[in-house]
């Protein structure tokens, strides 16, 4: 199905081979070269996902990372020659749904883009149905609509994030490995890594916290489960 991905990136043989990749698969692509531009794009509301460069000549990739998800989920995948694992954590920590680093092939990045929209557009085969509601002591999911309350405070969270939640909340006690995480937040599992979902979990974690909710704990060795309703999670 199109999208309208907005790419952004300072080199302008960067834009072109990712425009002409994506533009193969029926999506539309806008370009920008800064932030500015970048921002001006975003403004019009119409955006499904940002490819982002990190080091832009005006404003740097996290900066408008973070700007993005003041106001909105739009999907974030990142672009960057930046490789080390810091960068990585800290890109995702910020909001991102992947960060794919430089030089890089245009089928990996086509697939990274397929992924990342399919978490956006519908559960997968492991995910629970459209139209289910889940409720775990004051967290409440409601998946058709993509929306997630704690008590009467809505949550934000990215499509990654919400899919590792309600794969966790949908069996509680059940205790899922980072793989089995992987497989139902994750269109493609092959495409990430263990410290990326633990990444994502933290987020997840730190946005309830804010309420007084942990609503994961962690099993050592193992990985994640439901915390009891009422109970933080370790």
């Amino acid at each position: 199905m199109s999208r309208r991905i907005l790419v952004v990136d300072d080199e302008s043989r960067i834009r072109e081979v990712v425009q002409y990749a994506l533009e193969r698969e029926g999506h539309t692509v806008s370009l920008a070269g800064d932030g500015k531009t970048a921002r001006e794009v975003l403004a019009r509301g119409d955006v499904d996902l940002v490819v982002l460069d990190v080091m832009l000549p005006d404003v740097d990739g996290l900066t408008l990372c973070r700007e993005i998800r003041a106001t909105a989920r739009t999907p974030i995948l990142f672009l960057s020659a930046r490789s080390d694992e810091i960068d990585r954590v800290l890109g995702l920590e910020l909001g991102g749904d992947d960060y794919l680093t430089k030089p890089f092939s245009p089928r990996e990045l086509v697939a990274r883009v397929k992924a990342v929209l399919r978490r956006v557009e519908g559960p997968t085969a492991d995910a629970p149905a459209p139209g289910k509601r889940i409720q775990h002591g004051a967290v409440s999911i409601d998946v058709e609509r993509h929306e997630v309350r704690c008590g009467e405070h809505p949550i934000e969270l990215t499509p990654t994030e919400f899919g590792m939640l309600a794969a966790l909340l949908e069996r509680p006690g059940v205790v899922l490995s980072r793989g089995q995480l992987m497989r139902r937040a994750y269109a493609y599992d092959n495409l990430v890594t263990e410290r990326t979902i633990d990444t994502h979990v933290r987020r997840v974690r730190a946005k309830f916290r804010e309420h007084g909710v942990d609503p994961i704990s962690t099993v050592h060795g193992i990985g994640y489960k439901a915390a009891p309703p009422g109970v933080a999670g370790a």
